[in-house]
């Protein structure tokens, strides 16, 4: 051996120095993860151990690198000499401080560096020292004023950033519930299991700088239609060999299970996509109360069949809350919308068809209206679009329809929805279809052995109503309707309305323009419907539909209502009844008509549904004399009992304390096969307690 080779420097050690990195880079929250957690655009620094003091001349290169074949020419393989001095657009390394055998070193990354998962060596002369499991995880910097995701109000990246648990709004426009949901992505795993999907994208390196990309990109992967990833979609109602979509309280546990297995989990829903797209151990006994070792930073979420609640610790112990797009370090929040149109013709209407009875008819069309639709929102710089386009953007990972040959959505800048600049990047069109669509009812005659349409009417302002997210920095609901669209029937509505349509397929121009509103009825008739809008599940349906008649005419109406069993996404479950009448009004200004639906008719459909349903009840009345038409809707939604819990008003770490769960059915009816699904962030896993 030579004398130079044999007094080479070589490297015996690396500190990561994760506990002062992490509190400079935001990633202390990273509780299980034993690697160092960095944001891009940022310096931090390592500490490396010689086998003896340095010189001047010894040259030291820290590599990273990512991928099997890493090289450089391709930025799979960063080697920074720590001599070569600083540059604000590469990758750099630099000597801080030297102590004897040790160096502390200061690395860079730009802030465009591309996020993954980077292994760490260090090359002295002929000698390259790994040091084993020592990793780096890169993610985007919203703290960074020069990378395209900062967001400049603290408070908001608390929320849209840090906040690990948070709310996603379901139910209708007439009841919103909001649903806790644990994001969890400091869980165990799940920074490893988005890492893992980022490498399944077969993103290259150098488009990992961009989070357009790579939030484009991980709206395909959450879903398993294309590509094998996290979550198989199922609306069917029925989830055998599966978890039931509201069955799950967060997640942490669908990303971890997808980590171990690499398999799709079941079952799905378009709340779910969203939450995981926005994404100490426990003495567990299967007995009520349950008893738990209490560990820092925990959050506890309990879910029925029907919904869910989140149980807040003492104010001693902290709580965040993320996505899995806060996970990469995109800001991100999960937005719903009310009454939200799946315009699949691209011409900004959704047709719904009637039949003589007034009941929906599902198989004369593919469009849709979902009584609520939950999706994302990422928030970014777009230097790929035109200038004015920076900040939210939406996205959704539910698996509707396909875009550039896979099912994905996004990211689509809201000021262009709102705008009607619906030729922009991402699936502008489908999205400002979602929320500003009309909705047209028609009604299916059989005259003569053959199928007649009549338009019954045209709504132009049902549809993209209550645009909902959790309010910064509160557990309150924040409308953000605004912030996707003018004020309906505004002169800036109808304006964006208007430059929407010009951009959609000129097939369908002339069904885009503007409706001409219906003139009043001659006849002066009136629809509604009285009774209670929110029903107790095993409770009969009783409602009143009121005919008033407001002039001094007589006439003769044909009326007609039907009732059915709906699920959120419109599909008729059941038909529950109908009524058909003639009625005069000659002589009476006000005529009452019973519909009166028996529990039985539905309960048997409600308890083999694993969904949440809702009923559903159309009324048409024709005006013989003038053959004039009227229609109404009316929307009931379930209300159950309540579930409860008991706790101590303060715990102290690494001791047990007791939680009580505690339901009675107040109900008319007995429930069986019940089941309780706990989950606590810091404490233990989702678990399922079968109650039978």
């Amino acid at each position: 051996m030579s004398q130079t080779a044999a007094s080479s420097l070589k490297t015996l050690g690396v500190d990561l120095l994760q506990k002062q990195n992490a509190h400079l880079h935001h990633t202390e929250e990273y509780r299980e993860n034993t690697s160092l957690i960095v944001r891009r655009g940022q310096v931090f620094q390592l500490k490396l151990t010689f086998d003896r003091e340095l010189k001047d001349n010894d040259e030291v290169v820290v590599q990273l690198s990512v991928g099997e074949k890493p090289m450089e020419s391709n930025e799979t393989l960063l080697s920074m000499n720590l001599r070569s001095g600083q540059d604000s657009r590469c990758w750099c390394a630099n000597i801080s401080n030297t102590s004897g055998k040790e160096c502390l070193v200061a690395v860079t990354s730009p802030a465009d560096a591309a996020v993954g998962k980077y292994f760490l060596s260090v090359k002295t002369g002929p000698h390259i020292y790994n040091p084993g499991n020592k990793v780096v995880y890169v993610l985007f910097n919203p703290w960074c004023e020069a990378d395209t995701v900062f967001m400049p109000n603290d408070t908001e990246r608390l929320e849209y950033v840090l906040s690990d648990t948070g709310y996603i709004y379901v139910g209708s426009i007439q009841n919103i519930v909001g649903r806790p949901w644990n994001f969890g992505q400091f869980e165990e795993d799940v920074l490893d299991s988005c890492m893992y999907l980022l490498d399944k994208s077969k993103l290259k390196q150098k488009v990992r700088k961009d989070p357009v990309i790579v939030s484009r990109a991980m709206s395909a992967l959450v879903n398993s239609n294309d590509d094998s990833g996290v979550l198989f979609g199922n609306w069917s109602g029925t989830y055998t060999g599966g978890t039931s979509p509201v069955a799950w309280t967060g997640s942490a546990p669908i990303l971890q299970k997808y980590y171990k297995t690499k398999k799709p989990i079941c079952f799905g829903q378009c709340w779910v996509f969203s939450g995981v797209l926005t994404t100490g151990k426990i003495r567990y006994h299967p007995s009520f109360p349950i008893h738990q070792t209490l560990g820092r930073d925990s959050a506890t979420q309990c879910s029925w069949w029907w919904g869910t609640f989140q149980i807040a610790f003492p104010s001693e112990v902290s709580f965040m809350y993320i996505s899995a797009m806060r996970c990469l370090g995109i800001p991100a929040r999960s937005v719903t919308n009310f009454a939200s149109a799946h315009d699949t013709e691209e011409n900004l209407k959704v047709d719904i068809y009637l039949n003589e009875k007034g009941e929906k008819l599902d198989d004369m069309t593919s469009d849709s209206v979902w009584n609520f639709h939950v999706w994302n929102d990422v928030w970014m710089k777009r230097p790929d679009l035109p200038q004015g386009f920076d900040g939210w953007q939406a996205v959704d990972a539910t698996p509707q329809e396909i875009s550039q040959g896979v099912y994905q959505c996004g990211p689509c800048p809201l000021k262009a929805i709102r705008s009607g600049e619906v030729y922009l990047l991402y699936d502008s069109k489908f999205v400002f279809a979602e929320v500003n669509a009309d909705r047209v009812f028609w009604q299916v005659k059989n005259v003569n052995g053959k199928q007649k349409l009549v338009k019954l009417r045209e709504e132009t302002k049902a549809i993209g109503k209550s645009i909902s997210t959790k309010a910064v920095g509160k557990n309150t609901r924040e409308d953000i309707t605004t912030q996707y669209k003018f004020p309906e029937g505004s002169p800036e509505e109808r304006k964006a309305v208007e430059k929407a349509c010009s951009y959609l397929n000129s097939s369908n121009l002339a069904v885009c323009e503007s409706t001409t509103p219906l003139p009043p009825l001659r006849a002066g008739i009136q629809l509604d419907v009285e009774g209670e809008k929110v029903l107790w599940l095993g409770n009969p349906i009783n409602l009143n539909i009121i005919v008033q008649n407001s002039s001094a005419g007589a006439w003769t109406i044909n009326l007609v209502a039907s009732c059915q069993l709906q699920s959120y996404t419109g599909k008729v479950e059941a038909n529950l009844g109908s009524i058909k009448q003639t009625v005069q009004t000659e002589g009476k200004p006000v005529i009452q008509l019973p519909l009166n639906i028996a529990a039985d008719a539905y309960m048997k459909t409600i308890t083999s549904v694993e969904d949440e349903l809702l009923i559903t009840v159309n009324i048409i009345a024709e005006i013989q004399e003038t053959n004039e038409k009227l229609t109404d809707e009316l929307t009931l939604t379930f209300q159950y009992p309540p579930l409860k819990m008991e706790m101590p008003e303060t715990a102290k770490i690494n001791e047990d304390f007791t939680c009580s769960f505690i339901f009675k059915n107040t109900l008319s009816i007995p429930l069986e096969k019940c089941k309780l699904h706990v989950e606590g962030l810091g404490i233990f896993k989702m678990e399922t307690i079968d109650q039978g």
